[in-house]
Order: structure tokens, then sequence, then C-alpha cells
């Protein structure tokens, strides 16, 4: 696969986001993952060029500090506990709009500035669009979880028909820690029929904080093709 032709389609969808979503007055919450540094490059220049008052709400380290390095002002969900608008990245969505979230390990934080925004967009490249989650996006479902529940939900998934992978750290021994201090379970429940059903019964079990499936939340995605082009996904 042509790595430049899939950084040029994240690049011209975050930029065609930014520009038909973003305003002067925002209160925007700024996702995590490779795509979003598109979109706050591009935040950024419009800052500049136009004089925008807005305040930016991170999702992650790594989304403050994309924030930080673009001179962007930096607010809190303390500050601005509603947004007008959340641009993030997805590992795997739907023509419905369902989507896989968490496979750079940020989901929680994700999901809570995502829901409390009035409007949640997503931003990809055609890599991830997929008939049915689970399908294209193979590592499983991530499931935040606190660390001293490990084995007893490992045990559980497996009765609902999932297996579960704790999430290693990639340049340390061990599991991967999240920002919250939390474990991460990789949930591999197959192509996923009921996301909204499977994101209920995975919420209601105790020692889970939430899980990547973002269902009913995102009202419309701006995916990069290979030809250039944007598709545009809207709620109907």
């Amino acid at each position: 696969m042509d790595q430049d032709s899939v950084e040029q389609a994240k690049k011209t969808a975050a930029i065609l986001a930014v520009k038909e979503t973003v305003k002067n007055n925002m209160v925007i919450g700024v996702g995590s993952g490779s795509t979003i540094i598109y979109a706050v490059r591009e935040l950024a220049s419009l800052v500049s060029k136009n004089g925008w008052q807005i305040v930016c709400i991170p999702t992650s380290y790594q989304a403050k500090g994309l924030i930080f390095d673009h001179k962007l002002p930096l607010g809190s969900l303390d500050q601005y506990p509603v947004l007008d608008v959340a641009i993030d990245g997805a590992d795997e969505i739907t023509s419905e709009l369902s989507v896989i979230k968490g496979g750079g390990g940020c989901l929680v934080q994700e999901k809570i500035v995502g829901i409390n925004a009035k409007n949640l967009i997503i931003i990809a490249d055609w890599r991830k669009v997929s008939t049915h989650l689970g399908k294209n996006w193979t590592q499983g479902v991530p499931v935040e979880i606190i660390p001293e529940a490990q084995l007893p939900l490992i045990l559980k998934f497996e009765k609902m028909g999932g297996k579960a992978a704790l999430r290693q750290g990639i340049s340390k021994i061990g599991p991967l820690v999240t920002d919250n201090g939390n474990f991460i379970l990789d949930v591999d429940f197959g192509k996923i029929n009921n996301p909204e059903k499977l994101s209920s019964q995975i919420k209601s079990l105790t020692g889970v904080i939430d899980s990547g499936l973002f269902i009913n939340m995102v009202k419309k995605a701006y995916i990069g093709q290979k030809d250039g082009r944007v598709e545009i996904i809207t709620k109907e």
C-alpha cells in the first residue's frame, strides 16, 4: 500500500473537516492519533489567519502536546463542560457511523470529550471504512478496565463469546497503562452484528471503565479517498 496516498487522504479529510466545522468562538475537542495532527495544523492556520478566539480541550497527553506545540489556547472540561464540536479519528467506521476507537489507548478520554460535544466529527482514510465493526479491525474491541478486574473480566468476556488479551506496552515490559492508570483488554468478538447491544453488555460489567465502541455518537465523518476526494457520511 502506498503510504503517501494514505497520509494525503488523512490530510485532505482533516483539512476539509476543520474548514467546514470550526468557527470563531468555539470550544473544540481535540482527538488523538495520526490523523488529528493534520487537523490541528489546519486549526492553527485558521486561528492565525483569521484572529479567531477558540479553546481546545484535549483527549490525551498527545492531544495536549499538539495544542501546546501549535500555540492554541488550552482548556478543560472543568471550565467548559459542553463543547461545540469534537474532532477525532477512528480505527474502524461503518456507513451507519458506528465506530471502534482506542487503538491508541485513549478511548475513555476520547469518549468523555466526544459525548459532551454538540457534534462529534470523525476524520479517517478509506482503509478504516467497513461494512461491520470487527471485520477490518481485527485486533478486538479496546476495553479500559480497573487492573484488579483483569482475570475475572477475561473469563466473563469468554462467556460472551469474546477472546480477550491484555494489551502490552511497546517499549516496556508488562501491560500498557492508560493515561488514567488503568489496563486495556482487546476483546475479539469477530464481526459485530449488534454493536449497540454489545456496548451495553460490556459497560454493565463491574471493573469496566468503558469500551472503544462509539455508538450513536458520531454526527458526521470525513473519509479521505485514494483519488484525493473526501467522502462525507452523515447521520440519517
